[in-house]
């Protein structure tokens, strides 16, 4: 299928008016495909309301839902009951108070959701989306933990530190970038104090700016690589911290 525009959108953290604030700046319509590369909860204090509006989107717009690692630890809390104090401590604990007054319909529909999250996307212009990173040589096919696809922070580091003159065909190049044609990635904010745009390094892109913190939700057109984004999003939810 053909589409208008290819846009991925970074962590969204239970930012919902935030994340409406971007949608409605780029005018997202039915032709576009709308990609996001996970963290959809644990931050602010709409992660049931973030939740239940993804699942309407899907039934209205060209969606794809990668998994990312707070979602990973929402599902082991709220399908089997795991209790993780880090998690608490670092979002989670907004996400368990949205939780406590959702139905029990509403859990059963979440759970699926999360259950059905994908670990990565390659586009036919071979273009991989994922929410952390991988570390197999060989690229995401060869990857053997999958926990890696929504944890790995080396991914960017690796980016961030090559020598911006090595050409890819240099032997030096490393060889888990040479696979794909560019490389989408949340997980890893760019910043956590102050507003910023998304960055690349090498052909990698990190569209994390921080909206679980003090930043904004980002969105970027995968094309032309312009750049949507909400205010920052404490400013949206005055009366919270995130995850400051």
């Amino acid at each position: 299928m053909n589409f208008k525009r290819i846009l991925v959108i970074g962590d969204i953290h239970s930012g919902l008016k935030a994340l409406e604030q971007v949608l409605e700046r780029a005018k997202v319509g039915h032709e576009d495909l709308l990609i996001f590369l996970g963290d959809y909860v644990d931050g602010w204090s709409q992660a049931v309301e973030t939740v239940d509006f993804l699942i309407q989107l899907k039934t209205t717009h060209n969606c794809i839902f990668i998994r990312g690692n707070h979602d990973e630890l929402c599902l082991s809390w709220l399908r089997d009951a795991k209790d993780n104090p880090l998690w608490l401590q670092h979002g989670g604990g907004a996400t368990l108070s949205s939780y406590a007054g959702a139905t029990e319909t509403t859990k059963t529909k979440h759970i699926a959701f999360y259950q059905g999250l994908q670990n990565y996307y390659l586009d036919e212009n071979n273009r991989l989306f994922l929410h952390a990173g991988f570390t197999n040589l060989k690229g995401v096919d060869y990857e053997y933990f999958d926990q890696t696809f929504y944890w790995d922070r080396t991914l960017w580091e690796l980016a961030k530190s090559l020598d911006p003159t090595l050409k890819r065909a240099d032997a030096r190049y490393p060889k888990r970038l040479t696979h794909y044609k560019e490389i989408f990635i949340g997980h890893t904010p760019i910043s956590k104090t102050g507003v910023v745009k998304p960055q690349n390094a090498a052909n990698v892109w990190n569209i994390d700016t921080g909206a679980a913190f003090r930043g904004k939700l980002s969105m970027v057109d995968v094309d032309t690589k312009y750049v949507w984004q909400s205010d920052p999003v404490e400013s949206l939810y005055p009366n919270e911290t995130g995850r400051n």
